[in-house]
């Protein structure tokens, strides 16, 4: 999953070598930290957060096979 949330976004962004997504779990849930340069985090949530919301979209339905509630969230 973080393999596929990092192809995602590295061709959004300028600086895509500073682009780290790091996973917590606990029995509910998986939370994805996705973590950019600050110049970049305006492009990934794009206008009105669409960019953002297809990305979780797209995460979300990859991941339905997990029985967990997943989570994608920006460091800033």
């Amino acid at each position: 999953m973080k393999e596929l949330i990092v192809t995602i976004v590295k061709p959004l962004v300028d600086f895509p070598d500073e682009v780290t997504v790091s996973e917590t779990s606990d029995e509910k849930n998986i939370t994805y930290l996705l973590t950019l340069n600050k110049e970049d985090i305006g492009k990934v949530i794009g206008k009105q957060g669409r960019v953002i919301k297809a990305i979780r979209t797209v995460v979300y339905a990859a991941g339905t096979s997990h029985n967990k509630r997943i989570h994608l969230e920006i460091n800033e």
